[in-house]
C-alpha cells in the first residue's frame, strides 16, 4: 500500500515527518512517500501507484485521477476542497476526503484581528513610528469607533457564527447574507439575516466567511463593490477566488471601500512582486494563514491522517466526512 503526501514546496514546510510517523504507527505495512510539487509530468510519474493523496492546496482533477489508477482516496489537510473535481472522484470510486473541524477559533479570531488592526490604523501607526521615527497620532486616516458599526457576514457556516459572537462582544450589530438562512438561528445568533444587496448597502464591514463554490466565484465583484455605499471595511479570510481582484484594486482606489484585509489571494501562489494590493496603508495581508495556531497544526495533521488510516482499513465509520459518499459505489 503506497501513501503520497504531496503539495506545494510551501506548504510541506509544516512538519510533516509527524504526519507520515502517525500513519506508519496507524498502518505500519504501508510505504508513505512525501513529493513537493513542482512539475505536473515529473509529479505523475512519481504518485502514479498510489493508493491514497494526502495534500491541502494541489488540484486534481480528472486528468490526475486517471494517472493513478490504483487510488482509493484523497485526503485534505484542509476543510475546503473546491480545488478536487468531486464529480470525477465520484465516478472513478475515489474518496473526497476533507476536514470538517479544527481552525474555527483561529479564523474567526484572525478575522477580528484584521478588523481591529485596519479600524485602528495600526498599520500606518507601525510604519510611522517603526520606520519615519515619528509620534504623531492623527497621521492615520479618520478612524472610527468600533462600538455601534454594522458588520456583514457573508456565510454562515461555523466560521461566520464565530466572528458574530465575537463581532458583538465589541458592540457590533450584525448582518447576515447565506443560503441556509432560517428564523431560529436569527433569534439565537441575535442577527438579522438580509439580501446581499441590503448587506452591502448598510454594512460599516464586510466579511467573507463563504465556502467556495461554481456559483460563487467573483461573488465580490465591481457590481458589488459599488453597492457598498457606507464604504466599508472588507475582509476575505475564506477563499481568494469569490473576489475579482481587479474590481477590488479599483475600489480601494476610488474610495468604495475604506481599507481591506485579505488573508487568500485568487492565487494559491501570488506574484506578490506584481500585485496591485501590497504596499498599501489601508490593506493587510497574510499568507493564507488565518487557520494556523501549533493547536489547529496539530489537529489537522491528526485528523487527516486519521481519516486517510481508517478509510484504507475499511473503517468508514470512523472517518470525519467523505463529501462523496452518497457517489460512491
Amino acid at each position: 500500500m503506497k501513501i503520497i503526501i504531496s503539495d506545494f514546496p510551501e506548504a510541506l514546510q509544516r512538519n510533516v515527518k509527524y504526519e507520515e510517523a502517525y500513519i506508519k504507527k496507524m498502518l505500519p505495512q504501508a510505504e508513505v512517500s512525501i513529493i513537493e510539487y513542482h512539475n505536473k509530468d515529473l509529479w505523475l510519474q512519481q504518485v502514479r501507484d498510489a493508493d491514497a493523496l494526502l495534500t491541502a492546496f494541489l488540484k486534481v482533477g480528472a486528468e490526475v485521477m486517471d494517472a493513478m489508477p490504483k487510488l482509493k482516496c484523497i485526503v485534505l489537510n484542509a476543510s475546503g476542497y473546491d480545488n478536487i473535481d468531486t464529480c470525477a472522484a465520484s465516478e472513478r470510486n475515489i474518496a473526497v476526503i476533507p476536514i470538517q473541524e479544527y481552525c474555527t477559533q483561529e479564523v474567526a479570531e484572525h478575522t477580528m484581528a484584521l478588523l481591529l488592526a485596519l479600524e485602528r490604523g495600526l498599520k500606518q501607526y507601525t510604519y510611522t513610528v517603526d520606520i519615519e521615527k515619528r509620534w504623531q497620532y492623527h497621521l492615520t486616516d479618520k478612524l472610527r469607533r468600533i462600538e455601534g458599526q454594522t458588520l456583514g457576514i457573508v456565510g454562515f457556516g461555523k466560521i461566520g457564527k464565530a466572528v458574530a459572537r465575537r463581532a458583538q462582544a465589541f458592540g457590533m450589530k450584525v448582518l447576515v447574507c447565506s443560503s441556509h438562512a432560517n428564523k431560529e438561528e436569527e433569534e439565537h445568533y441575535q442577527i438579522r439575516f438580509v439580501t446581499k444587496e441590503e448587506l452591502f448597502a448598510k454594512s460599516d464591514v464586510i466579511s467573507n466567511h463563504m465556502a467556495m463554490n461554481k456559483d460563487n466565484q467573483k461573488f465580490f465583484d465591481q457590481q458589488a463593490f459599488e453597492q457598498m455605499k457606507k464604504r466599508p471595511v472588507f475582509i476575505n479570510v475564506a477563499r481568494g477566488r469569490a473576489v475579482d481582484e481587479k474590481a477590488l484594486e479599483k475600489a480601494l482606489e476610488e474610495g468604495m471601500i475604506r481599507g481591506a484585509g485579505l488573508d487568500v489571494l485568487e492565487s494559491e501562489e501570488p506574484k506578490l512582486a506584481a500585485c496591485r494590493l501590497t504596499n498599501r496603508n489601508n490593506v493587510i495581508i497574510t499568507p493564507h494563514a488565518a487557520f494556523y495556531s501549533e493547536d489547529s497544526i496539530k489537529a489537522l495533521q491528526e485528523i487527516s491522517c486519521q481519516n486517510l488510516c481508517y478509510f484504507l482499513q475499511g473503517e468508514k465509520q470512523k472517518v470525519h466526512w467523505i463529501v462523496n459518499e452518497a457517489s460512491l459505489r
